[in-house]
């Protein structure tokens, strides 16, 4: 649906639906009714709008298939996403926190399996 890819562009754009709607010029309950699908037959013009704000084509969002599909979020998700960023959660605060998970892994792993330990 067109609401789940303007919500999924806007996320990866880190944007809440305030800012873009304000660089839209698009009602933010409007928007917010977009991205719920409880409206899903916007105007070509609110379309270009919105478009233009999240630098992709008017044809990619009404596109049902254009790669979207294969990068969907389940949309848990986006709300656990959409609640961290209104919480002032950062890009850097996310790649900071992903390393750490990735750090900690690795430290288990070293544990489970110290290097020089015979796999015999």
């Amino acid at each position: 649906m067109i609401g789940d890819k303007i919500k999924y562009l806007r996320l990866k754009k880190g944007y809440s639906v305030s800012h873009l709607a304000s660089r839209s010029n698009v009602s933010k309950s409007y928007l917010s009714n977009l991205e719920n699908n409880k409206k899903n037959n916007p105007s070509l013009f609110i379309l270009s709008k919105i478009a233009h704000t999240l630098e992709v084509s008017v044809e990619y969002l009404v596109d049902k298939e254009m790669d979207f599909e294969k990068r969907h979020l389940d949309p848990e998700w986006l709300t656990l996403i959409e609640e961290s960023i209104k919480e002032g959660m950062s890009k850097e605060d996310f790649s900071a926190f992903h390393q750490y998970l990735k750090f900690r892994k690795n430290m288990t792993d070293v544990h489970r399996n110290p290097v020089g330990k015979s796999e015999i």
